[in-house]
């Protein structure tokens, strides 16, 4: 069954997860809204990360580089990569994100709706849940890795 999730600008549907693959891959679509965006750069050291562009433009921060994902366009971010992402057009942005191995899941996700439905984030509390999933946050000073 499907899970989807809804943060602010994004929804995630999550097709498999670390739970269901025996750790060996996350699976799910995400859908971001114009102006929809991940504004804290990180990166992971658990996982390779592989996006797939199905519907729309999503411009990725790559280290230190800026990459449009169309349809059809596939990027992939190795572990220790910082990233972040956005979407700056007027139609949603719609991409395909395997995660490998799995270890992230639907969990952080929905911990992150939980906090950000209560209003603005303290950052303090938005990096706890970071850290407690693998994503590590990186100062805006120091994105170009």
């Amino acid at each position: 069954m499907l899970e989807t999730i809804t943060i602010g600008g994004m929804t995630l549907e999550f097709y498999e997860s670390h739970a269901t693959t025996e750790e060996k891959l996350d699976l799910f679509r995400m859908t971001v809204l114009p102006g929809g965006r991940m504004p804290v750069a990180h990166y992971h050291d658990r996982w390779d990360e592989t996006i797939l562009g199905l519907e729309g433009r999503l411009t990725l921060h790559v280290a230190g580089e800026d990459i449009d994902i169309g349809p059809d366009d596939s990027l992939f971010i190795p572990r220790g990569a910082v990233h972040s992402f956005h979407n700056v057009g007027d139609e949603p942005a719609r991409c395909l994100c395997m995660l490998t191995p799995g270890a992230l899941g639907p969990d952080y996700f929905r911990e992150l709706a939980v906090l950000i439905e209560t209003g603005a984030p303290a950052p303090e509390d938005m990096e706890a849940i970071m850290r407690r999933y693998g994503l590590i946050p990186v100062p805006e000073n120091d994105v170009s890795n």
